[in-house]
């Protein structure tokens, strides 16, 4: 009880000094120029404190957000998964007008049929205190007049590993957008010339708080070769994406066996 005290004390007078600091601001106008001095060399002094204290520690909360052993999922999960744009840096970190099939990172690929290629791509850095992933996606689209654009991802193939029809795959998502709007997610599995697809409705997304879901795809609602699977893949399909900016800030696919009744 006295370590949380005193952790309410400590909090409460950054509080209060950060209120000081607000009405000094609002107060610039009328102090003398003495007086602004010694407030000017007293700030600075604080803004290099608080500038090393960012840089220390970002390092360490972006490695304790990275941590996706830390996440909550069903009991009897096998495998979980964020892409890497989301948990490292990524070459290319950006595109401008991209063509169809221009890759983002290694496991992304934006596919569209939008001829003047309205749109932007970019990996930024989380800075919601909710956030888990060290990154998200942004896109940006602006006039476009194609009929689709859908981002797909690629799984690694640990996910094929020892995959059968009992099992379930869960996708856990984050996503804020500026305009409301429909997102379909897709998964796909290739097993020799053939590929299974699962559809899947993220729900209504409102603009404004990040919207977070959890689908399922069900497995045993293919009819995949168990024994030929070569490749797995996801889609993310934005439906009438025009003049909006959605912000994928989390992307977690796990799966786990159906439970035996």
């Amino acid at each position: 009880m006295a370590t949380r005290a005193k952790i309410w004390l400590h909090r409460a007078m950054r509080r209060r000094v950060q209120k000081q600091w607000s009405s000094l601001s609002a107060s610039v106008s009328g102090m003398a120029p003495n007086r602004l001095r010694e407030l000017s060399d007293e700030a600075a002094t604080l803004r290099r404190d608080l500038d090393r204290f960012i840089q220390q520690s970002s390092h360490r909360v972006l490695a304790s957000r990275a941590d996706i052993y830390s996440l909550q999922l069903p009991l009897g999960s096998d495998w979980r998964w964020r892409p890497g744009l989301l948990s490292r840096r990524a070459v290319p970190s950006g595109l401008a007008l991209p063509e169809p099939g221009a890759r983002l990172g290694e496991d992304a690929t934006i596919w569209h049929d939008c001829e003047e290629r309205a749109l932007t791509l970019r990996q930024i850095q989380n800075v919601h205190t909710t956030d888990l992933a060290s990154y998200a996606i942004r896109i940006e689209v602006l006039g476009f007049t194609g009929s689709f654009l859908s981002l797909a991802i690629d799984l690694p193939d640990e996910a094929l590993n020892g995959l059968t029809r009992n099992h379930i795959l869960r996708l856990d998502t984050a996503i804020e957008i500026e305009r409301d709007m429909d997102i379909y997610a897709r998964m796909n599995i290739g097993n020799g010339p053939n590929t299974e697809e699962l559809v899947r409705h993220l729900g209504e997304l409102r603009a404004g708080p990040v919207n977070s879901h959890v689908i399922e795809f069900d497995l045993a609602l293919t009819e995949m070769n168990e024994r030929r699977l070569d490749r797995i893949w996801l889609d993310l399909i934005f439906e009438k994406p025009v003049m909006n900016a959605i912000n994928l800030r989390e992307i977690v696919l796990s799966r786990r066996s159906r439970a035996n009744l």
